[in-house]
């Protein structure tokens, strides 16, 4: 008889097999390489957003959700040839069904769609990604994806377990490009809560709308994805890859029915009256001048096997010099702030220099959604504010007013925005935080701007959001007679404010931070 000792290894070894012998093949599904639209100057979208005199790109910064938003569904509306979709999660629901009705409306007048979509996100997705590449018609893929399909469950958790190094890696890329003429790109993905239109929690995000010369090399990465053995077509996935007509009717009478829904709503009303997007495809929108660098991770930085001088991370290869070169300032916002020890080294020496060194990040209690990020961020604080760097954590909003009512900037909400700033000049905007899961494990695509109107623009946006009022500002402190400690100063109606442990967080939610910071790997927060 086996003792219980004996059993168990060999109960794993038996799991670890069974999860082996789902792992995919990913060279099985035939996958025809396509390109992005070769003339965009001569489309009408290019025609309409005129350069600022002398610059090689424009661009525009989406702050207020449902900017983000009309300036998507106008895209698809306008697009004559091509829409290019890139993104890591796209929900189902309200936005996100009216934004595939538009693209579906787009695939049936004749423009070519490509959807490329994480598969982590599109597991149990399967049949409506399908249904929409027929009913289209639109081509979707998925980048990565696990063997056993359906929603996450335990089949999923044994392929996980035998080929971690493949699946843990994850395309975190997101873009949104109209005849490879106009292109949006940050750190949005389709959802309700990316638009500020869901009823709970929703992001303070940022995206960059840009055309000119920097469109055609956003277009390029994407092509990289779309064109590389790790974006497989969903219908080669399926055990029945081709929906029935009954399920066309279904998802087709889906979307018609939860459009009427959201043009119904109070959310719905205020979009329409939003001349963000219809202006900027009529000519009516002023773009800053800028130039513009495009850069990405390759594909091939999931595959665990890959030659690493053929995947440098964007972070440690480009945008980390970037700023460390800082002369004056530097700003860095992040949802996820994780530094490395080498990255700890080189805040502190900027420091030391006389570069002044500001943070915004999420507070406990508005990373109501990303505690994981914040244990690893807490690790790290004192160490942070010991060296000067000046660290604000954005409060969560304080009433229930929705915030497509009274855009918030970069206030309230869930910080989501992945932005720095260097100097007042060079601008970063992209889908990466300053964590270890963007640095070396997912895939990212950020921009590098030389834009002082961009560069002023978003050091507003910074200062409004670290004002004591909408922000918590995190300093060590050290009495005469007291234990060193971290202090939290903010302003209520103007009155000043210190707390000494983490603010507007429960006890609760205090010690489940501290157990995270405690036991959990910082390489997967």
């Amino acid at each position: 008889m086996i003792s219980r000792t004996r059993l168990l290894p060999v109960a794993l070894a038996l799991l670890l097999a069974l999860g082996a012998c789902t792992t995919l093949r990913l060279d099985t599904a035939p996958q025809p390489q396509t390109w992005a639209w070769e003339r965009p100057a001569a489309t009408a979208l290019a025609r309409a957003l005129r350069l600022p005199d002398g610059a090689s790109s424009g661009a525009l910064p989406l702050v207020a959700g449902q900017d983000a938003l009309s300036v998507r569904v106008s895209l698809a509306e306008r697009a004559q040839h091509t829409l290019d979709l890139q993104y890591y999660i796209v929900r189902d629901d309200a936005t996100t069904r009216l934004l595939m009705a538009r693209v579906l409306a787009a695939a049936r007048r004749g423009v070519r769609v490509r959807l490329l979509v994480d598969d982590l996100d599109a597991l149990g997705k399967d049949l409506d990604l399908s249904t929409l590449a027929a009913a289209g018609p639109v081509q979707v893929r998925l980048f990565n994806p696990f063997a056993t399909r359906g929603r996450f469950g335990p089949g999923h958790l044994l392929e996980l377990l035998a080929d971690s190094q493949r699946l843990n890696r994850r395309m975190h890329n997101k873009l949104w490009v109209a005849d490879n003429a106009i292109a949006v790109v940050g750190g949005r993905n389709l959802g309700n809560e990316y638009f500020d239109a869901a009823d709970g929690v929703n992001f303070s995000d940022l995206d960059l709308l840009l055309s000119g010369a920097a469109v055609p090399a956003i277009s390029a990465s994407f092509d990289a994805f779309w064109n590389s053995a790790w974006a497989v077509p969903v219908q080669a996935l399926l055990r029945e890859p081709h929906p029935s007509a009954q399920a066309l009717r279904d998802f087709e009478g889906a979307l018609a029915t939860q459009e009427r829904r959201f043009r119904a709503s109070d959310y719905a009303s205020a979009w329409r009256a939003n001349e963000i997007g219809p202006g900027l495809v009529e000519g009516q929108t002023a773009l800053a001048p800028a130039e513009v660098e495009v850069f990405h991770d390759s594909p091939s930085k999931v595959d665990p096997g890959a030659d690493t001088g053929s995947t440098m991370p964007v972070l440690a290869a480009r945008i980390q010099p970037l700023l460390t070169a800082a002369r004056s300032e530097l700003l860095l916002v992040s949802p996820y702030l994780i530094p490395s020890e080498e990255g700890l080294r080189a805040l502190a020496a900027l420091v030391r220099r006389g570069v002044r060194v500001r943070v915004l990040t999420n507070s406990l209690a508005s990373a109501e959604m990303l505690p994981m990020g914040h244990a690893g961020y807490s690790r790290h604080r004192a160490a942070l504010a010991q060296a000067g760097v000046e660290l604000h954590e954005l409060r969560p909003a304080s009433d229930a007013t929705p915030r497509w009512r009274n855009p918030a900037r970069w206030s309230g909400g869930t910080l989501h925005t992945k932005a720095f700033v260097i100097d007042r000049r060079h601008v970063v905007v992209g889908s990466m935080n300053l964590d270890p899961r963007s640095r070396d494990t997912n895939t990212e695509i950020a921009l590098l701007l030389d834009s002082l109107t961009l560069g002023h623009t978003l050091g507003q946006l910074f200062d409004e959001a670290a004002h004591p009022a909408r922000s918590w500002r995190v300093r060590w402190t050290e009495p005469a007679d007291g234990v060193p400690h971290l202090r939290w100063h903010a302003e209520d109606r103007g009155v000043s404010v210190q707390i000494d442990h983490e603010p507007q967080a429960g006890l609760w939610r205090r010690a489940l931070s501290r157990l995270l910071r405690a036991i959990a790997p910082e390489e997967l927060l």
